[in-house]
């Protein structure tokens, strides 16, 4: 039987170790958002086009699906991680060079910025807070992100804006969601490996931005 020291000595060793997996997520997140942002602004200098940044895209998921899961208990993983978010702020270079060509394009880009932290911040803080477990959401996510995924193929070749901008704000609304349910299964420990967790909220700011940044220009009658 435990008595109530032992309880309350596993409590905070619990504590402890959830604090610490947040501290070195959010560190290790700044640092590859900052990265991402140079190398975008690398893409953006070299004035790459969209076919290298589809090349550098598929280079990151495939660091993602087969190197990762094979270092992330390493030192190792740091570097894939790394060069994860290096390639996948590259692939946004053509996205970023076609805003800024646009009337207050640079206006647009910082307004997306601000936004999308505002808005991880805030849902972040949240979760942090209130402690709440948001795994029941897992399914709504998962399935809204199919729809979308499948809407998005479609539109390709029906290339309706209205659709465009349905899916934009459907991605907005789920990356919102998924911001919650990965910082709680931070803190609730849904989730132990601190590189992991930083690859999914980077993937949730990422996508956020993007398609903030569509509505935004689309909103503001630039697209």
């Amino acid at each position: 039987m435990n008595t109530p020291e032992q309880m309350m000595a596993r409590s905070q060793t619990a504590m402890l170790a959830t604090n610490k997996l947040l501290r070195n997520t959010f560190t290790m997140l700044s640092m590859t958002l900052i990265f991402s942002a140079v190398m975008a602004s690398v893409s953006i200098v070299m004035s790459a086009g969209f076919g290298l940044s589809l090349v550098a895209m598929l280079v990151a998921f495939g660091l993602l699906w087969f190197a990762l899961p094979r270092t992330e208990n390493s030192a190792a993983g740091i570097g894939v991680v790394f060069a994860f978010t290096g390639l996948m702020g590259f692939s946004l270079g053509p996205i970023l060079s076609h805003y800024l060509a646009l009337p207050n394009g640079g206006q647009l880009i910082a307004t997306a910025l601000g936004g999308t932290g505002v808005i991880f911040m805030g849902l972040s803080g949240y979760a942090m807070t209130t402690k709440r477990d948001f795994s029941f959401m897992a399914g709504f996510l998962f399935v809204g992100l199919i729809v979308v995924m499948i809407a998005a193929i479609a539109n390709i070749f029906l290339a309706i804006p209205a659709m465009s901008l349905a899916i934009s704000a459907a991605v907005v609304l789920l990356m919102s969601g998924l911001i919650l349910f990965d910082v709680s299964r931070i803190v609730n420990g849904g989730e132990t490996n601190y590189l992991r967790a930083t690859v999914a909220l980077y993937l949730d700011i990422h996508n956020l931005f993007i398609h903030l940044l569509h509505l935004l220009a689309a909103f503001s009658g630039r697209e």
